[in-house]
């Protein structure tokens, strides 16, 4: 009996694969609206803005986790089912907390955004992270859908539809048996815990380029661009262009120190710009585009200067020049903390498809 729930199992994951490379290609219309754009690394985990690891699981994975599946379950999950209206057991939940996915734990949704939409399923008019759910096209049925899925395990979630309430005008309409509700104040899963990350804050030039390419670094959460070190609060692009606040171009790396070093970011960010130019990054030229680190602690300090030492030492290409980087503490308030800089600034490349002047990594 328990080899054929096995290999009940295994067939069950197997025929949600299929489906799912048989299914219509993401849905534009929605995702447009539910979506930012953000460059993925192409190797190592992809994590949301939120710090959860959403890279996809493999279908031994899922196989593993469909174990604890009910009969049901299986069925909404791996076999895009849909349980009868009024019948789910969140649908009049009026308790505080956060919707998990039932098979793989990442959390997709939460109470301050339920409603009551008189559909007869559990209603929601945005996820806690963009990242978190994915959007296919359903031609399924003789209808036009589209239908909602976990972004890590591809379960199957519901459909959403553009009638809902502000401030997004829509309506992710789930299926209880999808969904397992954790309350507030409870631990949630393990699998549906954000990772532990870490801070650092460099400047090398235009923040554009140096953004894009540390989003490009394995391990690396999220990478924010912004500005630090000046004497101005809350400064504009504008004030800082004008060079008189005393703000660099920096970007904010959160990273997961499980899959990166301080030491290996570094390293990178060495990689990305020309460490010997002073005041300036190619033709970008002006205080705010210095080369700085803000360091949080001593370690940071004395892997800062232990890098630059070895650097200088090897006098390898660029570095047959003096090193110029600015080595500061960061500031946690103040005008000399980082501010985050102006939304069209952030993501500027996947945006754009721009290019910054920046050197070739040696």
């Amino acid at each position: 009996m328990k080899v054929f729930g096995i290999l009940l199992i295994l067939a069950l994951v197997t025929t949600a694969f299929a489906a799912f490379h048989a299914r219509g290609p993401e849905a534009p219309e929605i995702k447009r609206m539910t979506t930012t754009v953000r460059t993925i690394p192409k190797n190592g985990p992809i994590y949301s803005r939120s710090a959860h690891e959403i890279t996809p699981l493999s279908p031994e994975r899922i196989a593993e986790l469909a174990k604890g599946l009910t009969a049901e379950e299986a069925r909404i999950l791996l076999r895009k089912g849909t349980e009868p209206a009024f019948c789910g057991n969140l649908l009049d939940n009026k308790k505080q907390g956060v919707y998990h996915c039932r098979l793989c734990a990442l959390p997709l949704f939460s109470s301050h955004a339920k409603f009551n939409s008189g559909t007869g399923w559990p209603s929601f008019f945005q996820p806690v992270d963009v990242d978190h759910v994915r959007y296919y096209k359903d031609e399924s049925h003789g209808m036009r859908r589209v239908e909602i899925v976990c972004a890590r395990c591809d379960g199957h979630l519901g459909h959403v539809f553009d009638d809902g309430p502000r401030p997004t005008g829509l309506r992710y309409c789930l299926n209880s048996a999808s969904l397992q509700f954790v309350e507030e104040g409870d631990e949630p899963p393990q699998m549906g815990l954000p990772v532990k990350t870490k801070v650092a804050y460099f400047g090398g030039g235009c923040f554009w380029g140096v953004e894009d390419r540390f989003q490009q670094v394995p391990g690396v959460v999220d990478a924010i661009s912004g500005y630090m070190g000046g004497h101005v609060e809350k400064p504009t692009y504008k004030q800082v262009c004008a060079g008189n606040t005393g703000h660099a171009e920096v970007v904010k790396v959160v990273y997961d120190p499980a899959r990166v070093t301080y030491r290996q970011l570094l390293e990178s960010f060495f990689r990305f710009h020309d460490a010997t130019q002073l005041n300036r990054q190619g033709p970008d030229i002006g205080e705010q585009y210095r080369s700085v680190i803000f360091t949080a602690d001593d370690a940071e300090i004395d892997a800062v200067k232990q890098l630059i030492h070895e650097l200088q030492a090897s006098g390898k290409g660029r570095y047959a020049r003096p090193i110029v980087t600015q080595i500061l503490p960061a500031a946690t308030s103040g005008p000399g903390r980082f501010w985050e800089a102006e939304e069209y600034h952030q993501d500027y490349h996947a945006r754009q498809g721009g290019a910054c002047p920046m050197p070739p990594e040696d």
